[in-house]
């Protein structure tokens, strides 16, 4: 079942964690989550799961910033939540669904006992304007059955800012042996097709 605007307002301070909290952004059965002023881009042309991908920082000035399509941008809320014995899941708006931006790839399902800023992956379908401080997602939350342990994760627990995928930490950075034989084989390829 998931918990009411009412039920979410109750639990505040105990299952709940919204900081800050403004109580007109409640909704019947959820709360709206909203983007810091900065963003991620990645650097690489191709990105590699089992590396540290650079990344550049991008500010969003007030009077707004045009995201286009076919780039990804890690943006955060500007709160920070913390959620216990309940699974807390992020959705974009409505409103800001219509205007084609998503503002989470794959990952809004968040885990019982996550607590730090929630790292949203934008991608636009059309050219479109944000601005900081915009009210860009909900919040919900699951209640849950059965034994509960706690999400634990060194990799994004208590997170300060942005994060980028830290998935390399889970397979093992790739050796430059590794890019080579990748260059090699693409090398190799290219020649074959050529011919």
């Amino acid at each position: 079942m998931i918990l009411s605007g009412n039920e979410i307002k109750q639990q505040l301070g105990d299952n709940i964690v919204i900081d800050p909290f403004d109580e007109s952004r409640l909704n019947p059965n959820s709360y709206n989550l909203s983007l810091h002023n900065e963003l991620l881009v990645y650097e690489e042309v191709v990105l590699d799961m089992r590396k540290s991908n650079r990344v550049a920082r991008v500010t969003i000035p007030e009077e707004g910033l045009v995201l286009t399509p076919n780039q990804l941008y890690l943006g955060r809320t500007i709160e920070r939540t913390e959620t216990h014995n309940l699974v807390p899941m992020i959705e974009g708006r409505s409103s800001i669904g219509r205007l084609g931006l998503f503002v989470h790839v794959t990952a809004g399902f968040g885990d019982v006992g996550f607590a730090g800023f929630w790292t949203l992956e934008m991608f636009a379908v059309q050219p479109v304007k944000i601005y900081p401080g915009v009210p860009i997602c909900q919040i919900f939350f699951h209640q849950i059955t059965g034994e509960i342990t706690e999400y634990a994760s060194s990799k994004y627990q208590h997170n300060r800012d942005i994060q980028p995928s830290l998935l390399y930490q889970e397979l093992g950075e790739a050796s430059d042996t590794d890019g080579q034989m990748e260059l090699a084989f693409s090398g190799s390829r290219s020649l074959r097709e050529s011919r």
